[in-house]
């Protein structure tokens, strides 16, 4: 499934360079540690950093995977986003 190997590369790269997984409801997740997703057959899992939250993604439901921009400081860069978990 090319989603997944895209998803799976982008968890991969050396360095790693937080990225956004869009859904197609609209959502969006930034993820910043590539330890906290995991890509399963037909789901992608993520978990959110020092919490309890966490969420079950159906692959056929992202729509794009995204780069995001960073700051000098390597944290991503603050855009408008519709809605951002």
């Amino acid at each position: 499934m090319a989603t997944a190997d895209n998803i799976r590369e982008k968890l991969d790269r050396e360095p790693f360079e937080p990225f956004r997984v869009r859904i197609t409801s609209g959502d969006s997740y930034i993820i910043h540690q590539p330890d906290l997703v995991v890509v399963m057959r037909s789901e992608l899992f993520i978990a959110e950093p020092k919490s309890d939250r966490h969420v079950f993604i159906p692959l056929r439901q992202v729509a794009a995977v995204e780069t995001v921009e960073t700051g000098r400081n390597g944290s991503p860069k603050r855009g408008r986003q519709r809605k951002t978990r």
